[in-house]
């Protein structure tokens, strides 16, 4: 279908090089020592929802400030090699590639950053529009409310999540920005703290009284959705797997809503596509690089057919898999070479 639009979605903000380590034999605690069974090497940070954005097919192009080192070389050499764009993107002269470690146990991670000063650009420096922006809410404040309305009505659909609140006040004029979004994906917790609520349904239906479409993620739990505009609200359970690193996960199902919405499947299908492709990416290892393709989209679910329950939901995949669904994307490694890096071409430009 042909459509105005350059690029199917526009991502800015700060990329980081994720350390993941998983299948742990207990409980790091204070003066102890534990050994990880597994580790990823990634690029973290908004290149999370950007690779899983492309592993889908969505021509997507990313805004960010990259590190003036070795680390920030290989995350941009990854993100090129993933068909990212990156032409507005810049690299910081001195600037200092920000580090997560991510320790994954029991289902969960628990992450330690070093972020040293950034000047990143933002989603308003974007330079084409885009049929959809995933960003920030609080992002969103920075701007005037004229800026993001002329935005969301030249066609632009914004899909928003908002972090946790380290004040813990969940001041509701956070939410204000939702105005002018199309689509909001918090967590529960985000979700029941914003609405003083003590269900993620009643969280859910609350803010559906803000935006057209909340998702409402639930993790081991799957996700709840309430499109306002129809009256519909949906429930998805998880899809059964073996988590082995969550890290990530939230950004890619982000981004398999914007595939599935922009494919314009229904509702339900919508959230269980991204349910699904989030349930396989916490089966691997390595933040952005353990988001799914197609052609792992296809593997799993040639074998998950087999299953009535998984058929039943699923079966519109028959429908939206491509004919050539193309390999399983590869793993995250577990070590950076600095050959993965040299003497490719760079066209990303130095400056402040």
């Amino acid at each position: 279908m042909t459509t105005p639009f350059e690029w199917d979605l526009a991502v800015a903000g700060p990329v980081f090089l994720d350390y993941g380590l998983a299948e742990l034999g207990g409980t790091p605690a204070p003066g102890t020592e534990v050994f990880a069974g597994a580790v990823g090497i990634s690029p973290g940070g908004v290149a999370n929802l950007s690779v899983a954005a492309s592993r889908l097919g969505l021509r997507t192009i990313l805004a960010s400030t990259f590190g003036d080192d070795l680390f920030g070389d290989w995350c941009r050499a990854v993100l090129r090699a993933e068909g990212v764009d990156l032409s507005p993107s810049r690299i910081g002269p001195g600037l200092v590639t920000p580090v997560t470690i991510a320790v994954a146990h029991d289902g969960d991670r628990e992450m330690v950053t070093y972020q040293p000063g950034r000047d990143d650009l933002r989603v308003d420096e974007l330079p084409a529009p885009a049929r959809a922006l995933v960003t920030d809410l609080r992002s969103l404040a920075d701007g005037t409310d004229t800026r993001w309305r002329a935005v969301a009505d030249g066609g632009t659909r914004i899909f928003a999540d908002i972090g946790w609140d380290d004040t813990e006040r969940w001041d509701l004029h956070d939410l204000d920005p939702l105005s002018v979004c199309g689509v909001f994906t918090p967590n529960e917790r985000e979700a029941m703290a914003y609405t003083r609520t003590d269900d993620p349904v009643a969280a859910a239906r609350a803010l559906g009284e803000r935006v057209p479409l909340v998702v409402v993620t639930r993790g081991a739990d799957g996700a709840v959705a309430i499109d306002a505009a129809r009256g519909i609200e949906v429930s998805v359970p998880a899809l059964p797997t073996t988590v082995l690193d969550p890290t990530g996960a939230g950004d890619v199902f982000a981004a398999a809503l914007v595939r599935a919405s922009l494919l314009e499947l229904s509702i339900d299908q919508e959230v269980a596509f991204a349910v699904l492709a989030a349930g396989l990416a916490v089966a691997r290892r390595g933040s952005a690089l353990s988001a799914p393709s197609w052609g792992d989209i296809d593997r799993w679910w040639g074998a998950a057919r087999r299953d009535a329950d998984l058929a039943a939901r699923y079966g519109f995949l028959d429908d939206i898999v491509p004919a050539d669904p193309g390999p399983p994307a590869p793993a995250a490694p577990d070590r950076l070479l600095a050959a993965d890096v040299l003497h490719q071409p760079d066209t990303t430009t130095k400056g402040n």
